[in-house]
Parts: structure tokens; C-alpha cells; sequence
């Protein structure tokens, strides 16, 4: 048998622990690594005896009580992601890794060196190379693009932003680029390319390359430009930066403005931004959430899009770090 992985063996205890509890470790891990571990446990169909011992042994736990691990994978993993993070998030990384695993021998790309895999596609038609980047992890799409010479990263990622689905004869020049790698595939075409696809890429670029890119966007289409923008950087993303960005956004908002933006999140969201606050501040904060009636819609939207100015105008600044790239972006 072979030596589990440190993935697989966080993937197998988190499955012993229960859905509660493995929800609340899902909470202190960072989104590369639920991905990374949700990808694991949802292949795991049955872990044998053997498996867990070495497992439970490595943190030094009583073996004697478990059997056989035996449990539906997809139904757990499903119930500990919108625990632990919201059922629209949870949805999102599901439908990703069981799309991913329609498209398995996309995997090959993800985990390549990016030098190697721009060198395996650079040379082919972009709209081909776009084909392929909106199936990586956007990390490495941005990793392997920033390797692009500037004509063509603009060129590919203009075909990103327009990209609506895969053409089954796209798919099969795909298929010939990659050598089999996706045979038989069923693609999902909702989730593939597009604004938000394109946003997503962005944000991992380093500022001067994220710059010309969307200057360049510009001059072809103002308005498409505009919509990318405005998706780099959601509300809900707020969930993703670390707490002592979340303590100095703090500082800046009001909390009338907090309470109504916050009455539009979801409970994960709302629970980032109350750990990060005093033990009375967030008390406060909690009842008047509970207590507030309904608020519309245009108003919340107004209060988180007030709130991520003030956002971006820190991360400009260089106050807080909101960006996937490197510190300088934001």
C-alpha cells in the first residue's frame, strides 16, 4: 500500500471527526487548502483499516474504536462545506471539483511547473491557450499568463473575458494540445470563462502586468472592462482576507454602514468580521443584527459597495493586502 500523502491524511481525519468539528477546522484553513482537501475526500469512497491506523497513529489517537471508514464522501463533504462556509460557496467548490474531475487530465496542468506549461501552450492559437487556462486553478492560469509576452497575455485574456462555453470543436483541438488529456469529457459550459472568470484570473496578476491588461481591455470595450472591474473584488470576497486587514477596514466603517451591508452576507461572512472585533462591539453588533427588520436590497448594495471603496482604498495605500499575487497588488 502506498504512503498516504499529508492531503490525503488532513483529508482522512476530517472525515473521522464528525461534520461539526470538521466544519470548524474548515473555517482556519485557507481556500487553496479546503480546495485542495475537499478535492481529496470527495475521491475517497472507503478508507481501509490500514489507511486510518497510519492516520490516527500519526496523531497519536486510540485506533481501536474505528472500523473501516465507510462514508457517502459527497454527501459529508457537502454538508461540512456549507457549515463551514456557506451553502453559495460551498456549491461553488463542489460544482468545481466535480467538474474537475470530468476534466481530470486538466489536473496534469495545475500541478506543472508554470514555465513548463506556458512552454507546452504558448505556441498554440489563443483562443486555444484560453480554452485551456479557463480550466486551471486561476492561480496558476495567472502564473503561466504573467509568462506570456504582453501582446499575447492581453490577447488571451480579452478571449477569457468573452468566452462563452467550450465548442465542440474547440474541444477537440483541445484535446490533441493536452495529448488525450480530456477525452470524453462532458464540459459544463456555465461554469467555463467570462466576466467573472476573467475578474477571478486578474486579480492574481502583479499590479503592472493587471494594469496594462485592463487598459488594453479598455480600448477594445469600455463597458466590458467595467463589468471585470467591478467583479475583481467582491463583498463576499471579504471572507478570503486575513483578520488583521478585516481590523483595520474596522477602523474606517461606520457601523450603521457595517450593520446594513452585513444584512445582506451570509453567517460566515458576518462571523469574519465579528471575531475581528471587540467581545462588546460584536455583542452589540449580533443583537442589532437579529433585531434590525428587513432592509432593502439597493440599500445594502450601497453600504458594501461604500465599504469597498474604502477597501481598495487601503489596499492602494498598502494598509491592508487584499490581492492573490503578490503584496504589491491589490
Amino acid at each position: 500500500m502506498s504512503k498516504l500523502t499529508g492531503i490525503e491524511k488532513s483529508a482522512v481525519l476530517l472525515m473521522t471527526l464528525g461534520e461539526n468539528r470538521a466544519a470548524e477546522v474548515f473555517k482556519h484553513l485557507s481556500p487553496n487548502e479546503v480546495q485542495e482537501i475537499s478535492a481529496k475526500i470527495i475521491n475517497m469512497h472507503q478508507i481501509s483499516q490500514s489507511q486510518l491506523n497510519e492516520v490516527l497513529n500519526d496523531f497519536e489517537e486510540d485506533v481501536e474504536q474505528y472500523a473501516a471508514l465507510s462514508v457517502n464522501a459527497g454527501d459529508y463533504l457537502r454538508t461540512v462545506l456549507n457549515k463551514s462556509l456557506g451553502e453559495e460557496k460551498a456549491t461553488n467548490i463542489l460544482d468545481e471539483l466535480l467538474q474537475s474531475n470530468e476534466t481530470s487530465g486538466m489536473d496534469t496542468l495545475n500541478f506543472m511547473d508554470p514555465t513548463s506549461a506556458a512552454e507546452l501552450i504558448a505556441d498554440e492559437h489563443p483562443q486555444i491557450v484560453a480554452t485551456i487556462l479557463v480550466h486551471l486553478k486561476r492561480s496558476q492560469a495567472a502564473d503561466i499568463l504573467a509568462l506570456f509576452d504582453e501582446k499575447l497575455r492581453h490577447d488571451v485574456m480579452l478571449r477569457i473575458a468573452t468566452f462563452g462555453g467550450v465548442q465542440p470543436s474547440a474541444l477537440s483541438e483541445l484535446t490533441e494540445v493536452l495529448t488525450g488529456q480530456l477525452m470524453g469529457q462532458n464540459v459544463k459550459r456555465s461554469k467555463m470563462g467570462g466576466v467573472r472568470t476573467a475578474a477571478e484570473i486578474i486579480n492574481y496578476f502583479k499590479k503592472n502586468q493587471h494594469d496594462a491588461v485592463i487598459e488594453a481591455l479598455q480600448s477594445f470595450d469600455g463597458e466590458l472592462a467595467q463589468k471585470i472591474v467591478d467583479e475583481m473584488f467582491l463583498f463576499k470576497d471579504l471572507i478570503n482576507v486575513e483578520d488583521r486587514s478585516i481590523q483595520r477596514i474596522l477602523q474606517e466603517v461606520e457601523g450603521e454602514s457595517l450593520l446594513v451591508a452585513l444584512k445582506g452576507s451570509d453567517d460566515a461572512l458576518r462571523e469574519k468580521f465579528l471575531k475581528n472585533m471587540s467581545s462588546r462591539a460584536a455583542e452589540i453588533l449580533r443583537d442589532d443584527l437579529n433585531s434590525r427588520g428587513p432592509v432593502r436590497m439597493s440599500q445594502v448594495d450601497n453600504e458594501q459597495k461604500s465599504i469597498l471603496m474604502i477597501v481598495r482604498r487601503l489596499a492602494e495605500s498598502g494598509e491592508i493586502n487584499v490581492g492573490g499575487g503578490d503584496d504589491d497588488y491589490v
